[in-house]
């Protein structure tokens, strides 16, 4: 071999080894060496499907309260009159054994009143709110607006194109506490929009805007008041069959599943008598399963316990001394 193919030979291997360490070809072309070849780069990993952080639980958001009629709580349980109480509602729900009326607080306006504002302005009798209108804005809905709370009173019988300030078929403004207010019913279109005939409540359960607060009123007839041209003679029947239409409506609807709560209870007990009226709360955060106790309540309790579920102060009234209904619960936030 000439020196100058020496050279040739040697200056190419020198070259292949330094572009080899230079990061050259993966594969040598070396017939005398081995075929290296360099891995594909590994991929990253899977990071799964990205968890989902379930909603917060804030707690009761809804509050739906049926008010009855004069019955005490004696005439009601066990009763054969009230099916659908006694066999499917005390078992579902938490129940009170000693829920009164206010002492000596007769008849129904001053009990309606009460829950309302927790006192009966001193008014002892049933008259309308052209007599017994009161201009304190010291109540409960004034206070769920001012803090952006929805409400509307649902009245069976009443039309919705006036503010219902009188009676008309079997609506009695007695037991509709709100048009006794001035602030609610100084405002004709104001009144209009929150006082609604009872019907709009299952549309709105079903389309899901129903307000935070629900006042529902039964008709003379289905609230057990009283039988004149109700579908029977037995008052209590009439109202136990209206609940077990009406309730499941409630009970059923995406509000109530997902935050609310059911208070049933009634204004006052029978002639002078103060109960116990008994009271009935269902709900996912209620004890539930028939829980009863015999803790003694009045309509200062309830208004205190919407209070707090709602978070709206000052207490009103009365319900600053009442003992709060959260024994009934598991959780009342």
């Amino acid at each position: 071999m000439t020196n100058a193919s020496m050279l040739r030979k040697g200056l190419l291997a020198a070259s292949m080894v330094a572009f080899a360490t230079c990061g050259g070809a993966a594969t040598s072309t070396d017939p005398a060496g081995p075929t290296v070849n360099t891995p594909p780069p590994t991929p990253p990993a899977d990071p799964g499907p990205t968890p989902v952080t379930p909603p917060v639980d804030k707690g009761i958001g809804h509050v739906f309260v049926i008010l009855m009629e004069n019955h005490n709580w004696a005439d009601i349980k066990g009763s054969a009159s009230a099916p659908y109480i006694n066999g499917t509602l005390l078992p579902l729900g938490s129940r009170a054994e000693n829920y009164m009326n206010p002492t000596g607080l007769h008849p129904s306006l001053p009990n309606y009143l009460w829950l309302e504002a927790g006192t009966n302005f001193g008014i002892r009798n049933d008259s309308g709110p052209s007599t017994n209108h009161q201009s304190t804005t010291n109540h409960l809905v004034t206070l769920l607006e001012a803090a952006g709370i929805s409400w509307k009173s649902y009245q069976e019988d009443i039309s919705g194109t006036a503010c219902p300030v009188n009676s008309t078929g079997k609506y009695a403004p007695k037991h509709n506490p709100m048009v006794y207010f001035d602030d609610v019913i100084n405002s004709s279109s104001y009144c209009i929009e929150h006082v609604r005939p009872y019907p709009e409540l299952a549309r709105d359960l079903e389309v899901d805007t129903v307000p935070g607060y629900s006042f529902i009123t039964p008709n003379l007839c289905n609230d057990m008041h009283d039988s004149s041209g109700c579908a029977s003679s037995d008052s209590i029947r009439n109202g136990d069959a209206w609940l077990a239409r009406e309730v499941p409506k409630i009970l059923g609807s995406p509000a109530f599943k997902r935050d609310g709560v059911l208070f049933i209870t009634f204004d006052e007990g029978q002639g002078s008598n103060d109960g116990p009226i008994g009271f009935i709360a269902l709900s996912r955060y209620a004890k539930g399963g028939g829980y009863s106790n015999t803790i003694r309540y009045t309509h200062s309790s309830l208004l205190r316990t919407v209070q707090h579920i709602f978070k709206v102060t000052p207490l009103l009234g009365d319900a600053a001394n009442a003992t709060d209904l959260g024994d009934l619960f598991t959780d009342w936030r």
